[in-house]
């Protein structure tokens, strides 16, 4: 709100989020804001009319693909865990069409301090639908110095290992985890 108002006043303003602005982040809040008056919590009418472009960034989704290999080879998805917008139940009816589907799917935000069983009970839910071998990658705080890549089986998704900047990375039962260069790399076939 105050970066919309002062951009109202004729102000240079730049909002910044890590990652794509338009993928879980600040992109549709701004959006939200600018649709809502004062009355509903929004902006006033002057920081109605104010243009807002949106720059595109790299997702966490392309950073930790970029990391792995080729994950994305083949059609994927991207999913929350937090079920603090959006409802539990149709986050898990989410999950099981993604499952069913056969995705690749990239998980954001999927724990916090709070909610800690979401994760697993998807891993339940997938394993359900593909081997219990598929790969996962696990990519925490990409692009930053702690920056931290690692594999695991899908039956071996463990909660304590992901946080917040974390992206998760399933692959779909064609998904393949091989040793290429210099490192494991996760690539799903077209």
């Amino acid at each position: 709100r105050y970066a919309l108002e002062q951009a109202a006043l004729g102000k240079n303003v730049a909002l910044v989020c890590s990652g794509d602005a338009g993928i879980y982040a600040m992109g549709a809040l701004v959006s939200e804001l600018l649709d809502r008056g004062p009355d509903a919590m929004g902006v006033s009418g002057a920081a109605r009319r104010v243009e807002v472009v949106c720059s595109p960034g790299v997702s966490a989704l392309q950073g930790a693909a970029a990391r792995a290999g080729a994950p994305l080879g083949h059609d994927f998805c991207t999913i929350s865990l937090s079920d603090l917008l959006t409802p539990r139940d149709d986050i898990l009816r989410r999950l099981r069409a993604a499952s069913e589907g056969d995705f690749v799917i990239a998980f954001y935000n999927p724990v916090s301090k709070t909610r800690r069983t979401f994760l697993a009970e998807a891993g339940d839910i997938l394993v359900g639908h593909r081997p219990e071998d598929t790969p996962v990658m696990l990519a925490s705080s990409l692009g930053r110095p702690e920056e931290h890549v690692r594999y695991r089986k899908l039956v071996d998704l463990d909660v304590d290992e992901v946080d917040m900047l974390t992206v998760v990375l399933v692959g779909s039962s064609h998904s393949k985890l091989a040793q290429l260069g210099e490192g494991p790399r996760m690539y799903t076939p077209r």
